[in-house]
């Protein structure tokens, strides 16, 4: 092999090896910071990971709003219409959030101590105006209203 063809030839190697480890790094990278959608219903037979994160996205269930006295601790039950799970958030809620209202939780899934599993939220996203619904959320209740074979209109 001459000379030159060994020197186009280790050129050629070293930028497979750099963008073969360029991509590695980028997988990776984004693997880490990928976040799932769960519905309730999926959640509460277990496809959801323990510890962690992900989103959570549904109804908050009338009446079930509990707002602790000394701290800005908040818990609330989310469902999809086919199941129910707890949300427990510390901190301030968004002005949009109220009980009837679609949103999105992230966070991560607790079943420390408890008999059914707690979503421990650390953001809570609400819709921004009465007619808007989170996309993830709107398709988990069509998802949950098909599972319980009820039509839609």
């Amino acid at each position: 092999m001459t000379p030159t063809r060994r020197r186009r030839l280790l050129i050629v190697l070293s930028i497979i090896v750099g963008a073969g480890l360029a991509t590695t790094l980028v997988v990776f990278a984004l693997k880490e910071n990928m976040l799932f959608f769960y519905r309730p219903a999926e959640v509460a037979q277990g496809l959801a990971p323990v510890d962690t994160a992900f989103r959570m996205g549904g109804m908050v269930v009338d009446g079930s709003v509990v707002r602790a006295d000394d701290s800005l601790a908040v818990q609330f039950d989310l469902t999809d219409y086919q199941e129910t799970i707890t949300v427990q958030y510390e901190g301030i809620l968004p002005d949009l959030f109220r009980e009837g209202q679609g949103i999105i939780a992230q966070g991560k899934l607790s079943t420390q101590g408890v008999e059914r599993p707690v979503f421990e939220a650390s953001e809570v996203l609400a819709k921004h105006d009465e007619t808007y619904m989170p996309p993830e959320v709107a398709d988990a209740l069509e998802q949950s209203k098909a599972a319980r074979g009820e039509t839609t209109p």
